[in-house]
Parts: structure tokens; C-alpha cells; sequence
């Protein structure tokens, strides 16, 4: 049943209304024409065991496994990915409204499990400030003003916080979700200038992937993608992509919005691993596509992943540039590298990136730099003084160069094209079965959302294949249609 409301994008009250008077449901659920149905919350407390159980991924797992056995779906063949922001099913705060109800938040929970303590403790005027939402107040409009909001917010948190952790308190305050999420909040967002509570600089804030963005849902962050900006998750779906078969999604990954696209090549394949469903072939666009990621999916899965290449931006580090890094000779073995002039490096480090990935810096000795009359051509900085190469390990490195090369040819620029319709896959999955807004909150029921989305459009497509209904075509504007052929 919860399958069939997720295919036809019902809500909870909606479903249990189908059960009850819908004679097809009746039917594919086989159940008596006078069966009375059920109350529409048992379906809450249905999702709840699923959450606990993994059940969403059983759910697809069993549908998968049925299309095996009719012969819709085997392993190996083509598969494509791509991923889709989804929204959180709290509104999204601005900066005022976020320490605001973080602050009644904390003060509502207080309330239920120490009252006595919460009204001799209270100042007056927080049962003014915090008694209703603080979407329903009025912020003043020139900026001064929500500033000294924002300090009178960040100063009523500070002392509620101070009082919870005084001897003498409660202890149960302490563990309140509302309280915690309060500090963190807190520390996030203020701090202590000769004693009174500022808010801190952009600068010492911390970075997105830590930030929390609304009390009512702690899970979700705050991402950004070119021109869309959002709060909660995102989703990465994987279908099979042979022609003249029907397109099974075949794996599901729920993460924070944070998570970047490169981190989830390996964990679809493992996914897929799981499932005895690994393609031979798996096309990516450019988010999920790096040396790692080629390297890793051909030595433990013995998949061929391909995907455009970010392209390098620094323009002495390009290529085709007279001294970019294609130019220079490397001796893996010798642990050197020779610039197009003829001189050796000096250094040869391995290190760690940022992002905990591991590099190999190279560089070359000022004393053979400086007096190159071509240093400025070769280096970024006007004040450098030698060149330095950041290089991954050689087996990425190659990996990378080869699949550069390979990305050259028009037969891999043809055989790319196939990647494109993963996109109505997001978009069947978005329109029929609300795919870009969690219904739920926090992380593991968004997750069980986005599986009974899957399971759902697998059940839809294998519908629409035995019945012989074929795959809608891509539409064209009757603007693009004029457009003369190249």
C-alpha cells in the first residue's frame, strides 16, 4: 500500500482514503470490496519500524530481485547516476528567525520537563519574546535595530544556557535534544567580547558542512549548486541504462546537502556490489568523476566509470599551456620530475590535500628558478621565486591522463549522450512521486522517502513496459525547433 501512495504522490490521509474506496487498490491489494480500510496513522507507525528495520531498502531490494527472476534486469550492461537537491520539511530560517526559535525551542522543552524550575528561573520578558513562533514577530527594518535583536537573542540563550549549567540544576535539562541543539547554536554563532554576547564574524563561523540551519530538523544543512541555494539533502539515484530494455533504478543514496558529489562513486558501487547489480559501464557527469574515483571503481569493482573531467584552472597548470604540467617529465621511480628546460626537481613529498586525499608535492630549487628567463610564464604568484607541482599518486595520475585523452574522441563524446536521461529520471521521480521535498524529518526517514521513491518508479516503469506503453521523448520548444541545423 505505501508503495502505491508513493506512486501516485498521496499523502497519509489520502492513501488510507484509496484503501477504503478506491476498487483498484481494493484489487491490487486483495482485499474484500467491503474491507473498511484503516485510520491514516497507522502509517506513521508503519514508517517508524521501516526506519528502524532498513525496510525502504528491502522494499526496493524485493522489486529488484522480482524483475531478476521475469528477466527485466541483469547485472552488468550500462548504468548512469546523477544527483538532485531535495528540501527539508522545516521552512527554511533566516539568521534572526534560526537563533530565535533555537532559544523558544529550548524554552518550550524546558517547559514539559521542569516547569517549576523554568517559571522561578524565567525573566519576564521572555514570556513576551518567546511565547509564539518568531516568524509571527516583527523585525525591525533597519539593520541597526536587528542587530541589537540579534544581541537581546543571543543574550537571553547565554543565560538560559549559563542556568541549565549551574550546580543545583536539573540534570534532565541537560539532556534535552532542544537544549543541546541550543548550545551548539550558540557556540556556532556568539561569543564573548569583554563580557557582553556578540555575534561573531562571518569569517570565525563554521563551515557548511557543521552549520546547523533549523532546530526542527538538526540533520539538514545548507548547500549551495551554481544558482540554488537550499536547506536539507540530496539524492543520488542509479538506473540501468540498456537500450531497448526497461530502466530500473537500481540503487539509492540519501546524504546531507554538503556532501559533495566526488565522495559518492564508491559508495554507489558498493551499494550496487551488495545487490550483484555492479554495470560494466557507469556513466557520471563531472560531480562524481576524479582519479580516486576511476582508480577505486576499476580495481575493486572492475567497473569502467566515465565522466567528464574537471577541467584545470590555473592557467600555467593547463595542458595545453607551454608550461603546464603535461609539459614536464615524471620519474615515478627516480622520485623526480624534468622541467622542459632540462631542470630536475629537488623535493619529491607525499602529503595529504585538504580533503585528507593523498598528494605528491613537488618542487624545484629557487636557485635554478630565478634565473630562468621564463619563470613568470611558469609560475601562478608574481612574488614565487620556483615552480611547484601538486600530482596525485601514479596510478591516479594516469588513470586521469588516460581518460583525458579518451574524453577527446567524438566517439566518447557520442556515446556520453546516454548519461542525459538519467535527468528524466529525476524529473519522473520529482513531478509523479514529490521526490525534491522530504515529507519527513531528519535524515534516516528522508532516506526511507527516497527508497519507496525508487521502489515506486521501478513499479511504474515495469508497468509501462509489459503494457508496451514506450518511453516518452524528450520534449522540444517550438522555438528550439526552429533552430536551423548546424
Amino acid at each position: 500500500m505505501v508503495l502505491l501512495q508513493f506512486a501516485e504522490g498521496l499523502t497519509d490521509r489520502q492513501a488510507a482514503e484509496a484503501v477504503r474506496a478506491r476498487i483498484d487498490w481494493k484489487f491490487a491489494l486483495g482485499l474484500e470490496l467491503t474491507d473498511p480500510g484503516f485510520d491514516f496513522s497507522v502509517l506513521s507507525e508503519f514508517r517508524d519500524r521501516l526506519v528502524g528495520a532498513d525496510g525502504g531498502r528491502s522494499v526496493l531490494d524485493g522489486i529488484l530481485a522480482a524483475a531478476q527472476k521475469k528477466g527485466l534486469l541483469s547485472k552488468g550492461g550500462k548504468a548512469r547516476t546523477d544527483s538532485t537537491h531535495v528540501l527539508s520539511a522545516a521552512r527554511e530560517l533566516n539568521w534572526l528567525e534560526l537563533v530565535g526559535e533555537s532559544l523558544r525551542a529550548a524554552l518550550n522543552a524546558a517547559a514539559r520537563v521542569e516547569p517549576d524550575w523554568l517559571g522561578a528561573h524565567a525573566l519576564p520578558d521572555w514570556f513576551t519574546h518567546y511565547a509564539t513562533r518568531i516568524e509571527d514577530s516583527r523585525f525591525p527594518r533597519a539593520q541597526a535595530k536587528r542587530v541589537e535583536v540579534g544581541r537581546r537573542i543571543g543574550a537571553d540563550g547565554m543565560r538560559l544556557l549559563e542556568m541549565i549549567w549551574t550546580d543545583g540544576t536539573p540534570l534532565a535539562l541537560r539532556a534535552l535534544p532542544e537544549v543541546e541543539f541550543l548550545r551548539q547554536v550558540w557556540v556556532q554563532h556568539f561569543h564573548l567580547v569583554e563580557g557582553e554576547v556578540e555575534r561573531r564574524g562571518p569569517k570565525d563561523r563554521p563551515p557548511g558542512a557543521k552549520r546547523l540551519v533549523t532546530p526542527y530538523d538538526p540533520e539538514a544543512r545548507g548547500s549551495v549548486k551554481r544558482d540554488t541555494f537550499w536547506d536539507g539533502f540530496k539524492v543520488h539515484l542509479t538506473e540501468t541504462c540498456e537500450p531497448e530494455t526497461v530502466h530500473l533504478i537500481t540503487n539509492v543514496a540519501t546524504t546531507v546537502a554538503t556532501v559533495p558529489d566526488d565522495r559518492m562513486a564508491t559508495v554507489v558501487h558498493a551499494g550496487l556490489a551488495e545487490r550483484d547489480l555492479l554495470p560494466g559501464e557507469h556513466w557520471v557527469d563531472t560531480g562524481y568523476a576524479n582519479g580516486g574515483a576511476l582508480v577505486a571503481a576499476h580495481r575493486d569493482h572492475r567497473v569502467a566509470l566515465h565522466g567528464p573531467l574537471k577541467s584545470v584552472t590555473v592557467p600555467h597548470a593547463r595542458g595545453e599551456a607551454a608550461f603546464g604540467q603535461d609539459a614536464f617529465t615524471i620519474d615515478w621511480d627516480n622520485q623526480h620530475v624534468t622541467c622542459p628546460n632540462g631542470i630536475i626537481s629537488t623535493q619529491w613529498h607525499q602529503r595529504r590535500s585538504e580533503d585528507g586525499l593523498p598528494t605528491i608535492r613537488v618542487r624545484f630549487s629557487p636557485a635554478d628558478c630565478r634565473t630562468c628567463p621564463q619563470l613568470r610564464q611558469c609560475v601562478n604568484s608574481p612574488k614565487a621565486q620556483r615552480r611547484e607541482i601538486n600530482l596525485r599518486p601514479r596510478d591516479e595520475y594516469e588513470a586521469l591522463q588516460q581518460a583525458r585523452k579518451l574524453q577527446q574522441t567524438d566517439e566518447w563524446k557520442d556515446r556520453y549522450k546516454i548519461r542525459a536521461g538519467v535527468e528524466g529520471t529525476i524529473s519522473q521521480a520529482v513531478q509523479a512521486c514529490g521526490l525534491r521535498r522530504s515529507r519527513y524529518r531528519g535524515l534516516s526517514k528522508t532516506s526511507l522517502q527516497h527508497q519507496l521513491t525508487g521502489a515506486a518508479v521501478n513499479l511504474i516503469r515495469i508497468d509501462a513496459w509489459l503494457t508496451g506503453k514506450p518511453h516518452a521523448r524528450t520534449r522540444t520548444s517550438p522555438v528550439a525547433a526552429l533552430r536551423p541545423a548546424a
